[in-house]
């Protein structure tokens, strides 16, 4: 670690830095998914222009400055939307911080951000949706995989992240049940499989069960299978909403949102579904939780009123 740091020190550049907190204890501790979000976002970072044609990575740390910041926030904004924005400032944070400890920089600028918020995002998909979309899916071959990971992320209401890299491993359909640990938080789900998804995951094993990835690309690459990325999955996505006359603001991301407000609208509770979800604290499913005419009748039908 001490190398790391003296080089630190002598190179100086955002880009170097960036380099140096993924080769750091803290980057390995998290999870691989996370390692791939933080690559990304922080080569997005690092290729920012910020000042006649120079690029963020490659200013030194000791001239990097809150305009700099600001000029390549307010691109982000633009170029990516503002979630993405924020989360780019994010990993550029954890690497200005790391800075700062090992003596490389003094203030971190990215604190300064007056950073834009977002509106909790409310699409939700009706079942009628979800069924054309998968019937489209799996009328074609091309689209099999992305059809699977549409069904297994709703029928389940797991993150699309992890049902695009979902081994077999995870799948036991001697007994009909999914073992799950989730990527963001670590969180163990036990999850039974039922109705259609047994025919079309036992369909799905006698094609591709010689590999560990339950819907990898249908053609493998450089002579291996393995799982679609997130850009993959957004397009192929499209390509079966626009085939099934789908709306366009339907995103694969609101099908675990439907899933989790399915479950709150037909009464189970709290409990059953961080069972589900793999939330840990029952203030991480509030925002799922909705007023209805079906939920308040039912409570007011479980009340004593005896005054009339």
């Amino acid at each position: 670690m001490r190398n790391i740091v003296d080089e630190l020190k002598s190179t100086h550049t955002l880009r170097k830095a960036c380099d140096f907190y993924m080769r750091t204890p803290s980057f390995a501790a998290i999870s691989g998914k996370s390692q791939k979000d933080y690559e990304r976002k922080l080569d997005a970072v690092c290729l920012s222009s910020v000042q006649s044609g120079r690029i963020l990575g490659n200013t030194k740390l000791k001239d990097l400055r809150f305009k700099h910041i600001t000029i390549a926030y307010d691109y982000w904004v633009v170029a990516h939307g503002i979630r993405s924005a924020n989360y780019m400032a994010t990993c550029l944070s954890i690497v200005m911080n790391m800075c700062i400890r090992h003596e490389a920089l003094v203030t971190n600028p990215v604190s300064l951000i007056d950073r834009k918020k977002t509106k909790p995002r409310k699409v939700k998909w009706t079942t009628p949706q979800v069924k054309l979309f998968l019937d489209t899916a799996y009328g074609e071959w091309r689209w099999r995989s992305i059809g699977l990971i549409v069904h297994m992320a709703f029928h389940w209401a797991q993150r699309v992240g992890d049902m695009r890299t979902l081994e077999w491993s995870s799948i036991d359909l001697v007994n009909n049940k999914l073992e799950l640990e989730q990527s963001k938080r670590g969180a163990d789900v036990f999850i039974p499989i039922q109705g259609g998804l047994i025919n079309m995951l036992a369909q799905q094993q006698k094609d591709f069960g010689f590999q560990p990835y339950v819907a990898p690309r249908v053609l493998p690459r450089t002579g291996a299978y393995s799982p679609y990325d997130d850009q993959e999955i957004c397009g192929l996505v499209n390509q079966v909403k626009e085939k099934a006359g789908l709306p366009k603001n339907l995103t694969a991301m609101d099908l675990r949102r439907t899933a989790i407000t399915q479950m709150v609208e037909r009464g189970v509770d709290v409990v059953g579904i961080m069972q589900v979800s793999g939330h840990a604290n029952p203030q991480s499913v509030k925002p799922y939780l909705v007023n209805t005419l079906a939920g308040s009748t039912e409570a007011q039908s479980k009340r004593e009123d005896d005054l009339i």
